[in-house]
C-alpha cells in the first residue's frame, strides 16, 4: 500500500473521529458519488440507524428520501443537496424538508451546506455534506406564520437593518387595498406606516432604539390615495435571527362610523325628548331613579327639576296609588313595555290628573332604563265619564234594551284605555257566574231568583259580590265588563227577543 493511500485513510479516520460526536449531521462521499460514511447525528436526522439505510450512493439516496422546499414544492432529484455536492458544487444555507419515501408523515427540516476536501495538490479528494436540524425552529416559524396570517388585526413586519417590510398579513392588505407585492420589499419611506401619527417623533425615536412603540392615532395611506384613521403600535421581535419591528393596526373607520351614527341618533332622541309636548320621564330600570325629564313633564306636574332629577319614582310619588305604581313596574319588568295604561297622577300641588302611560325599555349610556310617556287624558276622561253616566242613567233598568242596543252602548263605553290588571272570570264562583250570565240576559233580580230558585235577598247578595269583584257599580257596567271579554255573547236575550 502506497504512502499516499495510507495518508488518505489516516486522514479520513481522524476526520471521522473528529466529526462523529458533532451535533451537526455529516455525510462523506467518494468522488464517484458513493456514500462512504455518516455520523450518528446525520442518521438521526433521517430517522435511520445504519449508513446503508441512507443508500449506497447519491442516486440511491434520492430514491429513498423525498425533499421539499418550505413552500411544499418538491425538489427534482438532480437538485438534491447530495447530488449537487456529488457534482462538486459548494453551497450554503439550503433549507429543505426531508422525509422517508416509506413514511411521509415523519419529516425534518435541514439547513444544508457542502464542502469539497482536497489533497495536498489541491485536487478533490472527498465530498462532505453538512446539515443542521432546524425542525424545531421551522415548526415555531410555521406556527408564527399561521398566527400572523390568521390575526384579524392588520399587521406588517419591518426588518430593522434596512427598514424594509418582509411580511404582511391579509388584514393589512384588506384594510389598505394594497397587494402583497406592493408591500413586501417596500421601505418605510415608500410606505410610511407612521405618517400622520400624533406622536411621530416619539415613534421614530423608538424605532431607532428598537424598543416598543406605544399605541397612537395615525393616518395611514391607502391604495386609492386616500387615508384611514388608525391606531398603530410597534413591538420589536427577532425573526430568522434578524431584528424586526411588528407594526399592528386598529382600523378606526368602523368605530368612527358607529360613533357618528350613535351621536346623530342621540341628538335626534334628545331633540324629540326636549321638544315633545307630552310629558316624558326616563328612570333607571333597576333603581327607578329619575335620569331625565322634559319640560312638558315639569310644566304638567308643576315640579322644579331639582325635585325630580336624582329622586326615585317612589320619592316623587306622582303616581297617586302606590299599588298601581308597584303593579305598573312589575308588569314593565316582566314584559319590557306597556301601552296606554290608565293611572291617576298627582301634581306637586296635590291636584290629580288622569294619564295614560306608555313605557318601553331603552339603553342609555350602557344603563338599562325605562322611558315613560304620560298622556294627559283628564278632559277626555271627563267627557267619557259624563257619557257613561248618561248611559247608566237610562240603563238603570236594562231589561227592556235589545241586544243590538246593549252592544252599541258597550262599544261606546269600551273606549276607555286598558287597565293594568283586571279580575278574571274564573275568580267568580259558579253561582256568581250564573247570576252574571242572567244579568247579561237582561233579567231583573226577581226573575233571576225565580230562574235559580233562590231567595230574592240571596240574589241581591250575589249581585253585590259580583259588583265588588268586577269593580263595577251597576248592571250596565257588569254587562259591559262581560261584553268586553266576549262572555255570554250567545246567551244575551231581552224580553220578547228571539
Amino acid at each position: 500500500m502506497s504512502q499516499d493511500v495510507l495518508t488518505t485513510e489516516t486522514n479520513r479516520r481522524q476526520l471521522q473521529q473528529i466529526i462523529a460526536g458533532l451535533s451537526d449531521g455529516v455525510i462523506l462521499l467518494e468522488l464517484d458519488q458513493t456514500i462512504l460514511w455518516a455520523n450518528d447525528a446525520a442518521l438521526t436526522m433521517h430517522g435511520v440507524n445504519r449508513i446503508s439505510d441512507l443508500g449506497t450512493s447519491a442516486g440511491e439516496y434520492a430514491r429513498r428520501f423525498n425533499l421539499r422546499y418550505r413552500n411544499n414544492h418538491s425538489l427534482p432529484a438532480d437538485t438534491y443537496p447530495i447530488n449537487r455536492v456529488a457534482r462538486g458544487e459548494t453551497f450554503s444555507d439550503v433549507l429543505v424538508e426531508v422525509s422517508s419515501v416509506d413514511d411521509d408523515e415523519r419529516s425534518w427540516v435541514h439547513n444544508v451546506r457542502s464542502m469539497v476536501l482536497t489533497d495536498r495538490d489541491g485536487e478533490p479528494e472527498s465530498l462532505v455534506l453538512i446539515m443542521d436540524d432546524v425542525s424545531e425552529w421551522a415548526s415555531a416559524e410555521q406556527r408564527f406564520e399561521k398566527t400572523f396570517n390568521a390575526n384579524p388585526a392588520p399587521a406588517v413586519i419591518c426588518r430593522l437593518s434596512d427598514l424594509r417590510f418582509i411580511k404582511v398579513n391579509p388584514g393589512f392588505l384588506e384594510m389598505t387595498g394594497y397587494s402583497r407585492d406592493q408591500v413586501i420589499g417596500a421601505s418605510t419611506y415608500e410606505l410610511d406606516v407612521l405618517e400622520g401619527a400624533e406622536k411621530k417623533e416619539l415613534a421614530i425615536q423608538r424605532l431607532r432604539e428598537r424598543t416598543t412603540i406605544p399605541q397612537m392615532q395615525a393616518e395611514l395611506k391607502v391604495v386609492d390615495g386616500g387615508t384611514k384613521q388608525v391606531i398603530v403600535a410597534g413591538q420589536p421581535l427577532e425573526l430568522n435571527d434578524e431584528a424586526c419591528m411588528l407594526f399592528s393596526f386598529v382600523d378606526m373607520e368602523p368605530r368612527h362610523k358607529v360613533e357618528v351614527a350613535l351621536r346623530q341618533s342621540e341628538e335626534r332622541f334628545a331633540k324629540a325628548f326636549r321638544l315633545s309636548p307630552v310629558p316624558i320621564l326616563v328612570c333607571g330600570a333597576d333603581d327607578h331613579v329619575v335620569q331625565d325629564v322634559n319640560e312638558a313633564f315639569l310644566d304638567t306636574f308643576a315640579y322644579p327639576s331639582d325635585e325630580v332629577l336624582g329622586k326615585t319614582i317612589a320619592d316623587i310619588d306622582f303616581i297617586h296609588d302606590a299599588g298601581t305604581r308597584s303593579r305598573l313596574f312589575a308588569a314593565l319588568e316582566k314584559t319590557g313595555s306597556l301601552d296606554r295604561i290608565d293611572v291617576s297622577a298627582r301634581c306637586k300641588n296635590a291636584q290629580l290628573i288622569d294619564c295614560a302611560i306608555s313605557a318601553d325599555t331603552v339603553n342609555i349610556q350602557d344603563k338599562l332604563c325605562y322611558l315613560l310617556v304620560l298622556m294627559n287624558i283628564t278632559e277626555r276622561k271627563r267627557t267619557e265619564l259624563e257619557l257613561v253616566a248618561a248611559i247608566e242613567e237610562v240603563m238603570k233598568d236594562a231589561s227592556w234594551f235589545s241586544r243590538t242596543l246593549i252592544e252599541k252602548l258597550a262599544n261606546v263605553k269600551s273606549v276607555n284605555s286598558p287597565k293594568l290588571l283586571s279580575v278574571s272570570f274564573t275568580d267568580l264562583t259558579a253561582r256568581e257566574r250564573d247570576v252574571l250570565g242572567l244579568i247579561c240576559e237582561g233579567l231583573a233580580d226577581k226573575e233571576i231568583a225565580a230562574r235559580l230558585k233562590l231567595a230574592p235577598n240571596t240574589v241581591r247578595n250575589h249581585v253585590a259580590t259580583v259588583y265588588s269583584k268586577l269593580d263595577v257599580h251597576s248592571r250596565s257596567e257588569a254587562i259591559v265588563w262581560a261584553r268586553e271579554r266576549g262572555l255570554f255573547s250567545g246567551e244575551w236575550r231581552s224580553k220578547g227577543q228571539p
